[in-house]
């Protein structure tokens, strides 16, 4: 039977490195189709719509919208740009029929670039090539252009691949040209391309209803909704579905509401027919990769796999004694069933209950999944304690195996050295050194997913937060032996109380502080880090003893330096394996283990 495809359809994928520019473009197709009206109060970077993504600036999940254009409509699914949430990417791929790879001007394709193509270009999709940023002063636009055919190469991308399209866009301006020295004032350019180069969606119209979930979402009203691509048939309201998990019939449901994608809004619809993507709901079972299909002729499609974790963290119930004082959710049943929830909506975490019956074990792609996991929980009122990320190893062949990563730094020449030796200590081995000449250098490792851990907030200091920082999981590597942690020891509170400024100055040349004056302490809880390798018990809480004498100057101001202070990922690479992190709604603190 031929297939038959929906010339009035394209569904589009948005794949890039994180902070390349892909929702600010999104943001600009969409004023420019209409979206929005003229007057409209609209927010910066629109698709970026969780409290999380705005603050850090980055996409965390992927989302979709829809413009239409000239009577076509477009499906268009914003995608995160970093490795962490490379899962997010591979799922949502399974919904389109061709991707728009962008580049930063001046940057160049990146790891994450290198993961998204390499996954795109394995499932066929054709892809639009656009340059973006064209605007900036060190722009180059000619090598990067030969960095994106050479990309291409490497991921030995077919002959018809390597025939795409290229633009040069300004996303702040909204504006897409086919020449980098020409003249624009729209993205006309960059829709015309998704017209002509995207196919169609195609379909057997003989085929039953298959429809494949790739993403979930949740609605106080009408519960769990999922979301994904009609791949063929049709899908109705009320309509009866067959539910299939792994390729076995797992129940039947009837669908009390169906969704369609216009703008940024989800709009009911009676029916959605096959290409299109569509959101359902009624089916309290459904997860992701599942296939929803006619009950009389049930023909489930592939179930969606993503990469397997590399790091894992035990999350526990917070047992310091300024437990329960900031936060609402305490117990491990709240912290079970928060994480039992997380695993409905992200296919590439786990969960296991460890021996402890208040601990549970957490893997995931990279820390940054973690921390932003963790954040989230504690915005939501949770309180916890997290031991040090470890590594998943494996055995193949009888061989023990660790997660290796690509490192790509971007330093000024003048911190080349340090950053090599820091490499070179956590096993790191340099494969590529490039100088554009411009008085930048990139550097390639490949290090074990161990050393990178407390290397990120080292590197920062080391090159004075001029440094460019991207890794990628690359495979696995055999086991390196030990890599050297944090160089020196900490100053640990040896009892209750509240820390004393008298105390603190006095503490101040062994090191670095980290609690501010009136700040509650426990013995147990770190304050400081040691200017040595040894950890060392204190008394924070001293104060100065009182006397009727008087002296000049006894009495003068104490100057005390400002403390240091932990973001979440700070604080999960600065710990070693007997200490933890105690994260509420309003503190991270540093402690050691009970019994350590």
């Amino acid at each position: 039977m031929p297939m038959t495809s929906r010339e009035d359809l394209r569904n589009i994928a948005i794949i890039a490195h994180v902070d390349h520019g892909k929702t600010t473009l999104v943001d600009a197709m969409l004023w420019q189709s209409g979206v929005f009206r003229e007057n409209q109060q609209v927010a910066e970077r629109i698709m970026d719509s969780m409290d999380l993504e705005r603050e850090k600036g980055i996409t965390i999940m992927a989302k979709n919208t829809a413009i239409f254009y000239q009577g076509i409509k477009i499906n268009i699914v914003d995608t995160p740009g970093h490795a962490d949430f490379g899962g997010e990417v591979e799922r949502t791929l399974n919904m389109v029929d061709g991707v728009m790879l962008l580049v930063d001007a001046t940057e160049g394709p990146l790891p994450q670039t290198r993961f998204v193509l390499g996954k795109a270009l394995e499932r066929k999709l054709p892809p639009i090539v656009v340059i973006n940023k064209i605007d900036r002063p060190d722009r180059r636009i000619s090598a990067v252009l030969d960095e994106i055919y050479d990309l291409f190469i490497d991921l030995e991308a077919a002959e018809d691949q390597l025939d795409f399209p290229i633009l040069y866009t300004n996303a702040r301006a909204g504006i897409a040209l086919t020449d980098p020295e020409g003249t624009g004032k729209d993205l006309i350019p960059l829709f015309e391309a998704i017209r002509t180069s995207i196919p169609a969606p195609a379909f057997d119209p003989e085929m039953p209803l298959q429809f494949l979930v790739t993403n979930l979402d949740y609605s106080d009203y009408v519960g769990r909704i999922a979301v994904g691509k009609v791949v063929s048939g049709a899908i109705r309201q009320r309509q009866e579905v067959a539910l299939m998990k792994n390729g076995l019939m797992a129940g039947q449901a009837i669908l009390s509401q169906l969704y369609t994608y216009e703008g940024l809004n989800r709009v009911e619809r009676e029916q959605v027919e096959a290409g299109d993507i569509a959101a359902v709901a009624g089916v309290p079972d459904v997860f992701i990769g599942d296939t929803l299909g006619d009950p009389l002729d049930p023909r489930p499609l592939p179930t969606i796999t993503v990469e397997e974790p590399t790091l894992s963290m035990v999350f526990s119930v917070n047992s310091s004694p300024l437990a329960g004082k900031e936060g609402r959710l305490l117990t491990s049943r709240h912290i079970k069933e928060r994480l039992d929830k997380e695993l409905l909506y992200n296919v590439s975490i786990g969960v296991e209950q460890t021996e402890q019956s208040d601990s549970f074990k957490v893997s995931a792609r990279g820390e940054l999944q973690l921390a932003v996991l963790v954040e989230m929980m504690r915005r939501e009122g949770f309180e916890l304690s997290l031991s040090k990320p470890r590594i998943i190893t494996r055995e193949i062949n009888g061989q023990l195996m660790e997660p290796l990563e690509l490192a790509v730094i971007d330093v000024p020449e003048g911190y080349v050295g340090v950053v090599s030796e820091k490499l070179s200590a956590r096993r790191g081995r340099m494969t590529k050194m490039i100088n554009h000449g411009s008085g930048r250098v990139r550097l390639e490792f490949e290090i074990p997913s161990r050393g990178l851990i407390g290397l990120r907030s080292q590197f920062l200091t080391d090159t004075r937060g001029t440094g460019l920082f991207n890794t990628l999981v690359i495979g696995h590597t055999p086991y390196a032996g030990a890599i050297p942690s944090r160089p020196n020891g900490v100053l640990v509170s040896d009892r209750s109380g509240k820390a004393v400024a008298y105390a603190i100055f006095h503490l101040q040349p062994r090191g670095t502080i980290f609690v501010s004056p009136n700040d509650p302490v426990y013995d147990g809880l770190i304050v400081g880090e040691n200017s040595r390798s040894e950890d060392i018990r204190v008394n924070i809480t001293k104060e100065k003893k009182l006397t009727n004498l008087r002296a000049s100057g006894a009495d003068e101001a104490l100057r005390l330096v400002p403390p240091r202070r932990f973001t979440l990922e700070q604080a999960m690479e600065y710990i070693n394996d007997d200490e933890q992190v105690e994260v509420t709604p309003q503190s991270i603190r540093l402690r050691k283990m009970k019994g350590r």
